[in-house]
């Protein structure tokens, strides 16, 4: 009776399989199915992080094979009055068994006789052979949970030898030892269960048919590291952990910096399909250089609109570009209002002052050959009671003293750019050459160019051998004069859970280090003030570096907005993946806090040495990391895995009449700019 309570109390627990299991060897064994059979071995020694087994050629045969890295359980020969659980062990190599030597010398004599044909007492003898084995943890019912499991990584207790037996579990328990511990919340299918690079079958063995899933909140607020050689699948892995987030996690706003524009764009000729053709709903696609196939907005600014981003943005080329002279970092240290800021002024002297740094600025601008929409633009401009449009309505004085000193007439009003450009170089040339003219002076004693004008003059109208806005014209590209803020808009899309990637495709390597430096901190900031404010709720954030060794350097310095993601990413709601082709060009830290890994074929024993150093699950797979180079074919470790599990990646290839709809707009008012 009390076994039969027992039962009963275990009818729907995941550890229900383990019963059947050796319910079903029980009765295989006593009908004499020995091909049925999963049974491998006995236990010849036993530790608690090493354990070996001795096995026969028939045992292995029945099971379809041992290769090293795969998996075996131990369980009790007899439970008794313990629950049911079990041992996992992962095969490491062989061992040599009390007999090896004695073994050896009959292979020998055998081989110096010649002889074609063992007799069957011999074939008996010489088919046992051992195993060496390491103890992943154990499998027990949860103490403080009904029907469910608990692992631990250790062994609280074991006993002799010769009181276990060793298994190679079947599909079921693979299926329980591989995804039971995965977190039930936004599972996803990765690929499928692969213990060995080798697929040749023994006959009538099929390998494991084992579905591999992961939780996508592993992934959320979380480093993911992608490690391989080129063409062996990191890509691929890449865009299913983004397919996962877009179909179980709306609340996740994805950046990915898109180097070689795989993610934004298809390529029918190599089987390529992208997220953005996939997910159009659902993702947003910006480029520098657009696609005809791919609809895409302009990964540019345009500078006349927003001129507080653009001269920051042009103040940091010009110095990646070493522009450092007195003048230019003059130019580049004014701080310039946004249109809206000038706008928002009280009428008066402040108001007007501000809307002629603007104008001088949108001069610059115009000189520098920066293409623009004068009719928009003009609507667009802050006025006061005395400026408008494209006219900053200097004084009649200093109109007439400049325009005489420029042996000209005085035009009328400025109300094209142009005329602004040429009024503005008359005005510098004046103020340059005369700095003692009373002109110079407001009615109130005030000096009519402040220091920030100066600056910008002095830009706009250089003295001879200087080079002025022509310096400005190599930065053109990332200017449009139909786009809008394109930092404000990618905020907007993340705060509103969308997938946005940015295509930089043939881009030179400073573009793509400008447009994630800028974007990067820009999420952080945003991050950081949403946090502030507790309006983080739970939306996360997830950023795509591809060559991350390009911007996580192993190096010291730990005030990049890189090294900020890896130390307080998490407590932003900021996770990452990262991908590069060596670990031991990462920066340290960011390899310590990294939570998930995806290792495939690395072909530097330095490469596995250093993953196994860092990661000591790996530390068992470092021959086969090494050996193994099938596209696709990842060694697996996320923060619901307590161990290394090999998959076979899913090949990128979603299922378009499926598609996840999109979710609601986010308003600013629930958590956007």
């Amino acid at each position: 009776m009390k076994e039969f309570f027992e039962k009963a109390a275990l009818q729907n627990h995941p550890l229900r399989v383990l019963l059947n299991f050796l319910d079903r060897e029980e009765a295989n064994e006593k009908a004499k199915k020995y091909a049925d059979l999963r049974f491998v071995g006995y236990v010849l020694e036993i530790g608690y992080d090493i354990l070996t087994i001795i096995t026969s050629d028939p045992f292995k045969i029945a099971v379809g094979g041992i290769p090293r890295n795969s998996l075996l359980i131990m369980a009790p020969a007899k439970f008794d009055s313990l629950p049911p659980h079990f041992t996992l062990l992962r095969v490491l190599e062989s061992a040599p068994t009390p007999l090896s030597k004695e073994v050896q010398q009959t292979y020998f004599e055998l081989q110096k006789k010649s002889m074609p044909e063992l007799d069957v007492f011999t074939q008996s003898e010489l088919q046992w052979g051992a195993l060496k084995t390491a103890v992943l943890g154990m499998f027990y019912p949860h103490p403080d949970k009904t029907d469910a499991v608990e692992f631990s990584g250790d062994l609280n207790n074991f006993v002799s030898a010769h009181k276990y037996r060793v298994y190679a579990p079947c599909d079921d328990l693979l299926n329980l030892i591989v995804n039971t511990l995965v977190r039930p919340e936004g599972r996803f299918k990765i690929g499928n269960l692969r213990l060995t690079e080798c697929r040749l079958p023994l006959p009538g063995r099929p390998g494991p048919k084992v579905d591999v899933n992961v939780s996508t909140v592993d992934f959320t607020g979380c480093r993911t590291a992608m490690f391989g050689k080129t063409r062996l699948g990191k890509s691929n892995v890449v865009k299913l952990i983004a397919q996962s987030l877009i179909e179980t996690q709306p609340n996740v706003g994805q950046l990915i910096f898109d180097i070689n524009g795989e993610y934004a764009n298809d390529n029918p000729q190599d089987g390529n399909r992208s997220l953005a053709g996939t997910y159009r709903d659902r993702c947003e696609v910006y480029a520098l250089t657009a696609k005809r196939a791919t609809p895409s907005k302009p990964l540019k600014l345009n500078f006349y609109e927003c001129p507080e981003s653009s001269l920051r943005i042009l103040g940091s080329l010009l110095r990646q570009h070493g522009r450092q002279s007195a003048y230019i970092e003059s130019f580049s240290s004014v701080e310039l209002p946004s249109l809206h800021e000038v706008a928002a002024l009280a009428p008066g002297s402040d108001k007007i002052r501000a809307i002629r740094k603007l104008h001088i600025y949108w001069a610059i601008l115009k000189r520098a050959g920066f293409d623009v929409d004068e009719t928009k633009l003009r609507g667009l401009a802050p006025s006061s009671g005395r400026t408008s449009g494209f006219n900053p309505a200097f004084n009649a004085q200093l109109r007439t003293d400049a325009y005489r000193y420029d042996s000209n007439p005085v035009p009328a009003n400025t109300s094209t750019l142009d005329a602004l450009v040429a009024e503005l170089g008359v005005l510098n040339r004046f103020r340059r050459d005369n700095p003692g003219s009373s002109s110079l002076t407001t009615g109130s004693n005030n000096p009519v160019f402040q220091p920030d004008d100066i600056a910008l003059l002095e830009f706009l109208e250089p003295p001879a051998g200087r080079a002025g806005t022509s310096l400005l014209q190599p930065f053109r590209i990332y200017h449009d004069r139909n786009a809008g803020d394109f930092v404000a808009e990618i905020l907007r899309y993340i705060d509103a859970g969308k997938t946005v990637i940015l295509d930089l495709g043939n881009a030179n390597p400073e573009v793509m280090q400008y447009f994630s430096d800028e974007l990067s901190k820009a999420v952080f900031n945003h991050q950081v003030d949403k946090f502030s404010n507790n309006r983080l709720g739970d939306h996360f954030v997830q950023l795509y570096f591809e060559e991350a060794h390009n911007l996580f350097p192993r190096t010291e310095d730990v005030t990049t907005i890189y090294s900020r993601f890896a130390k307080e990413g998490a407590k932003y709601h900021i996770g990452m993946v990262y991908s590069t082709q060596s670990p031991t060009t990462i920066n340290r830290d960011l390899l310590a806090q990294t939570e998930n890994f995806f290792i495939a074929h690395l072909s530097s024993r330095d490469e596995v040495s250093a993953l196994g150093k860092l990661n000591v699950a790996y530390d068992s797979m470092q021959d086969d990391i090494l050996s193994a180079k099938t596209p696709g074919y990842i060694r697996m470790l996320t923060r619901s895995h307590r161990f290394v599990v090999s998959v076979q990646a899913n090949l990128f290839q979603p299922d378009v009449t499926e598609q996840v709809p999109a979710p609601e707009p986010m308003s600013v008012s629930e958590g956007g700019l």
